[in-house]
């Protein structure tokens, strides 16, 4: 009777080590599967991260380049006013460059 007790004494002994390893290793795998898991998910965040950082790089220029193409466009336009301006008034100021220099000279037309 005492070597059977013993004996039932050490099977339930080991059958819980066995229960106790098992979990163990359980343990190790779900922990291991936590971390892939959470590694996959910042390189998911990090990519969606990226990709939003380089859609609004990418607005922004494009905003700055629209931006200054009408920039340039309203300067080209002012230029071309000021040149136009500077033709309309081109004869009066021949004729006022040659009074002043009629003046200068004392010589009357």
């Amino acid at each position: 009777m005492k070597t059977e007790v013993l004996k039932s004494i050490k099977k339930t002994e080991e059958e819980y080590r066995q229960q106790v390893e098992k979990a163990k290793l359980e343990r190790e795998q779900i922990i291991a599967n936590a971390r892939f898991e959470a590694d996959n998910q910042v390189a998911k965040a990090t990519a969606v991260a990226d990709e939003y950082t380089k859609k609004r790089l990418a607005d922004a220029r494009n905003d700055a380049a629209k931006k200054r193409a009408q920039i340039l466009e309203e300067g080209k336009h002012q230029a071309s006013l000021l040149k136009e301006k500077g033709r309309k008034r081109m004869n009066e100021a021949v004729s006022l460059l040659v009074e002043r220099f009629k003046e200068r000279v004392h010589v009357t037309a």
